[in-house]
């Protein structure tokens, strides 16, 4: 949970008319996401009975539509901050402000994962041509912040490890995993992903008390001669 990114950014929001148009197209593009379709920039200004020209000016791509749309659909995850210094509580917390989200908006989500492997078949086949890569990205940054207490804990390679294996119990891959392939409700899925969670970050933290242990006892020894 991921979460989206693209070097092509939509143009910024603009008050009035304008204001009231993108979101009109973005209302409609996360209608027809939530339908299960990953819309072009011309399939949304359609539905939206927007001409081409203007829903080109706001989003010249689909990657960029795409973009947008996750990002309204992320809404609030997006801002996303805690107080607490306990590491396990703030990635509980994460995981317990996402989930519904992602839950409510999983067609949406499916629909840009859809677009993202799509270009990447098109990528390996050389097919993609001067479509702007759609990314995704936002759980980086998220699950970084949620573990900050740790970073004057752990050496960086460490801290960047734990956020890396914290990706796989966070987003939308856990629901495709938890729910569509194991079966779970999703309050057995929230169980299963806080508890993955925190397995790793007490298995990051032991790895890091080991260490400095170890380099303590050595430090202890006499040296021979």
């Amino acid at each position: 949970m991921d979460v989206s990114g693209s070097d092509e950014q939509s143009i910024p929001v603009e008050r009035g008319p304008k204001a009231r148009t993108r979101k009109l197209m973005l209302e409609t593009a996360i209608g027809l996401m939530q339908r299960g379709q990953t819309p072009s920039v011309s399939a949304v200004a359609e539905a939206a009975e927007v001409s081409r020209a203007t829903a080109y000016r706001y989003f010249p791509s689909q990657s960029a539509l795409v973009h947008a749309v996750v990002d309204e659909a992320l809404g609030p995850i997006l801002g996303w901050q805690s107080k607490d210094t306990d590491t396990e509580a703030r990635v509980a917390d994460l995981i317990d402000a996402s989930m519904p989200r992602i839950s409510e908006f999983e067609a949406t989500f499916k629909a840009a994962l859809k677009l993202s492997l799509e270009q990447w078949a098109e990528r390996q086949a050389g097919t993609l041509g001067s479509e702007p890569p759609f990314k995704r990205g936002h759980r980086v940054d998220l699950l970084q912040q949620a573990i900050a207490p740790l970073k004057a804990t752990l050496p960086e390679p460490q801290f960047r490890r734990l956020a890396q294996a914290l990706s796989l119990t966070y987003g939308l891959e856990v629901l495709i995993v938890l729910k569509d392939i194991w079966g779970l409700a999703f309050e057995e899925t929230r169980e299963v992903a806080l508890w993955a969670a925190n397995a790793l970050v007490r298995a990051a933290l032991d790895e890091a008390n080991g260490s400095l242990a170890a380099n303590n006892q050595g430090d202890s020894l006499p040296a021979t001669i």
